[in-house]
């Protein structure tokens, strides 16, 4: 078993194993008989994909235990690990969870289990988010969330607008539309959205934890962070954009009016607007975020889960064989779009998969081409210990920017966040440089 995450001190290894956190999964010695495997998850219907496998794995039987959304489920596995008992075999984790268990001791590196061999099947950002640049492997991917630009194509077309490709062209066509019609805008700054601030700054090039030497480093406040909240601190001081929070009353009511022209979302968008703005439908469309370097296209993830194997699992092996299907099998990735809604991370399976577009999309056959283009250039994120901390400095430090309307004040809630998740993990013990 390798060394587990010390509050006191977190054995890195940049370059060869970048984290030496976690247990390596090892056998319990081949059990005689059934393998059972339970299988902590939330995502719908989960269990009717299950019974396939279950119907054709015999001597491998797995039970999904249905857990409420992603943080309860997660509390509750750390309290059964650090308990010593009643953890599951696997648990569906979000990315930005996979530190926090991997620094608990939660997780299993499941490499020595040929979990590696499937590296190819996903996009480089996504496979990151589950290896934290290292040689271990702590989950497989299923689902992710890469971002994209929806648009309201029959008013861009009334404005005599191209889709923008760039961000000032965003900036530009913000202007305009709000230019048209003071009562439009293109967007909205949302400050209760740290995950969706989160994937701007992905795609900007920021990765705010990192590894340095045997500590963690913290890089929230580093450029490419400060250059996305200088240009939407400046289009809300402009007035060009909203600052209503997203999922609010005025926010759906925007979308059903026609006064939100644009939304900035993940892949899915489309069961929002749907359930938001349903008289809408076929007046959308779709195109790759606008982009910092349009020579380098690049995305950020909003959203997203993997299947990992617990530490406290007798049977890795077995789990891994389970989760590489659940995850890459064709049929098995069909039957989890089908029937859980997801868009697969298996970038090949998610292609045969998806062959229509959504039914709100169907103004737009080729939605899942651009969405597989652009689920492509997901940009490398390295999540932290206390992501939790981080998103929480966003939803207080950015409110009080948006409330003010003025571009000093985002790039100050940036330097605002540094600190507080610096002085938190430093206050929890871990090594910070």
């Amino acid at each position: 078993m390798r060394t587990s995450f010390r509050r006191s001190a977190v054995a890195l290894a940049a370059a060869a194993v970048l984290l030496t956190a976690g247990c390596t999964a090892t056998d319990s010695g081949g059990a005689s008989g059934v393998v059972e495997l339970n299988y902590w998850a939330w995502a719908p219907n989960l269990d009717q994909v299950v019974d396939i496998w279950n119907e054709e794995n015999p001597d491998i039987q797995v039970t999904v235990q249905k857990q409420d959304g992603g943080d309860p489920a997660i509390t509750k596995l750390l309290t059964a690990i650090k308990a010593g008992s009643g953890a599951p075999d696997l648990i569906q984790a979000e990315y930005q969870k996979i530190p926090t268990l991997v620094s608990a001791d939660a997780l299993a590196d499941i490499s020595a289990q040929g979990a590696g061999d499937i590296e190819s099947n996903f996009a480089d950002g996504v496979w990151d988010a589950v290896t934290l640049g290292s040689d271990a492997v702590y989950a497989i991917p299923q689902d992710s969330g890469p971002m994209m630009f929806y648009y309201r194509a029959d008013v861009f077309e009334q404005l005599g607008l191209a889709v923008p490709t760039t961000w000032d062209e965003y900036a530009d066509a913000a202007r305009a539309v709000h230019a048209a019609d003071p009562a439009n805008y293109l967007g909205t700054f949302s400050a209760n959205d740290a995950g969706w601030f989160t994937g701007l700054a992905q795609q900007a090039g920021a990765s705010w934890w990192g590894i340095d030497g045997d500590a963690w480093s913290v890089d929230i406040d580093a450029t490419p962070t400060e250059q996305v909240a200088e240009f939407w601190g400046g289009l809300v001081e402009e007035g060009v954009v909203n600052n209503t929070p997203m999922y609010t009353p005025e926010w759906n009511a925007g979308l059903n009016s026609g006064t939100q022209v644009g939304w900035l979302s993940a892949i899915w968008a489309p069961g929002v607007l749907a359930g938001n703005a349903a008289d809408t439908a076929g007046k959308w469309k779709a195109a790759p975020m606008p982009q910092w370097d349009a020579s380098a296209p690049a995305t950020g993830n909003w959203g997203g889960s993997s299947t990992g194997v617990t530490t406290q699992s007798e049977h890795p092996a077995e789990a891994v064989k389970f989760a590489t299907w659940l995850n890459t099998d064709p049929d098995a990735v069909a039957a989890l779009v089908t029937t859980a809604n997801i868009y697969p991370a298996d970038t090949a399976a998610a292609a045969a998969a998806l062959t229509a577009p959504p039914e709100f999309f169907s103004n737009q056959p080729d939605f899942y081409d651009v969405a597989a283009e652009v689920a492509q250039t997901v940009a490398p994120f390295t999540y932290g210990p206390n992501v939790n901390v981080a998103y929480s400095a966003y939803n207080d430090e950015f409110a009080k920017a948006a409330e003010s309307r003025q571009q000093a004040r985002f790039i100050e809630a940036v330097a605002a966040m540094q600190k507080i998740t610096i002085d938190d993990m430093k206050k929890s013990g871990f090594t910070v440089k």
